[in-house]
């Protein structure tokens, strides 16, 4: 019996030691995670802000460019854009109103037949007097990434004027750079007054840098391609 319980005893001692040691890798393995990570954010922040510098304007001060690149985002369940979608698109309409763009390109998500920010996108730039033909749709604008990417290899852009909230402005700019776009930018400022959604948002861009980082880097495809659109072009000939 004496035997048996200093056996018992001995294991248990073990198991706490064993269980020590991978306590502290994990932790070792935690700070180096965090390391890593922040090192990641630090470089993707630099890059983007130098990637951006100096290409990002009012509406006033912007100069003219052929396109407005349009970055979806939420649409209610109404089929109306929210807030942040709609403040976005009152850029690219004072844009077009002050002839500081010829056309615009909004670039969405209609991944599923319920949702569909393109058409919401245009029925919106439409009912405030944005001609209909001025509008051009991207279906597959899924993420930055993609609707840079389709905004040059399947509309054809060559220089644009990307729109979306001031916190993502840099990042957007940027990734349309890497990615063959002589892209400027405008950003929104009126959806601050959404704060708590807003403040979110922006803290989010730490991770989506990381993102665009490698999506940059790695140079994949865009999650649809598909042929050349002419769409634009159209656009862009029309009076």
């Amino acid at each position: 019996m004496a035997i048996r319980t200093a056996l018992v005893a001995r294991l248990r001692q073990i198991a706490e030691r064993g269980r020590g040691r991978w306590l502290r890798r994990a932790v070792i393995a935690g700070a180096v995670g965090a390391v890593l990570v922040a090192g990641a954010s630090g470089a993707s922040v630099s890059w983007i802000r130098s990637g951006a510098e100096g290409r990002m304007y009012t509406v006033e001060t912007a100069p003219e460019a052929p396109v407005a690149l349009v970055l979806g985002t939420r649409v209610q369940a109404d089929g109306t854009p929210a807030p942040f979608l709609a403040a976005r698109l009152e850029v690219a309409r004072e844009l077009y109103a002050t002839g500081k763009v010829q056309a615009i390109l909004v670039s969405g998500d209609n991944m599923r037949d319920e949702y569909n920010e393109p058409e919401a996108m245009q029925r919106w730039l439409v009912e405030r007097g944005v001609p209909a033909d001025k509008v051009v749709l991207d279906y597959a604008g899924f993420d930055t990434y993609d609707s840079c990417a389709r905004a040059k290899r399947i509309f054809g852009v060559e220089r644009a004027t990307v729109v979306t909230q001031q916190f993502h402005l840099a990042r957007a700019v940027t990734v349309c750079r890497n990615l063959g776009v002589d892209a400027i930018g405008v950003g929104d400022e009126t959806a601050r007054e959404y704060g708590r959604t807003w403040q979110f948002a922006a803290a989010r861009e730490y991770g989506a840098g990381i993102k665009a980082a490698v999506d940059v880097l790695s140079g994949r495809d865009p999650v649809h391609l598909g042929p050349r659109e002419t769409d634009l072009d159209d656009a862009l000939r029309t009076g």
